[in-house]
């Protein structure tokens, strides 16, 4: 049987989507403000791939069948939100539209139910101290 090229164009198109989803596409470069903020931009990458190919039955005595194939991938990459960073506390602050059910919003609101935990742990050991 024959070699197609299907497996190299998938490849190909795999290398190139690999260079564009990069850490630094899903964190940002940090914002350092004047008063000592500093703001890290959070995205979601979504990607979709696809491809296929076909060989033609015509085939003439010595050649290859002749082959005709192609891929697409298409790349969206949005903004979800900010981390803050001042003084030591991490907050993240949504850009994207409010959580919808209450699953979705109780998930939106675990980060800050862990800040205020480990504040409440910090002031108990330090009035035990």
């Amino acid at each position: 049987m024959d070699k197609n090229p299907i497996g190299e164009l998938m490849q190909n198109t795999m290398e190139n989507v690999r260079s564009i989803l990069k850490v630094d596409t899903v964190v940002g470069d940090p914002i350092h403000t004047p008063d000592g903020i500093m703001l890290v931009p959070i995205s979601k990458i979504s990607v979709g791939f696809g491809g296929g190919g076909v060989e033609f039955n015509q085939k003439k005595a010595g050649e290859n069948r002749p082959y005709g194939g192609g891929n697409a991938t298409g790349v969206k990459i949005e903004p979800i939100g900010f981390l803050i960073i001042k003084d030591g506390v991490v907050r993240m602050v949504n850009v994207t539209p409010p959580a919808n059910t209450t699953v979705d919003r109780i998930i939106d609101l675990v980060p800050q139910v862990m800040d205020r935990v480990d504040a409440f742990i910090d002031k108990q050991k330090k009035d035990n101290e």
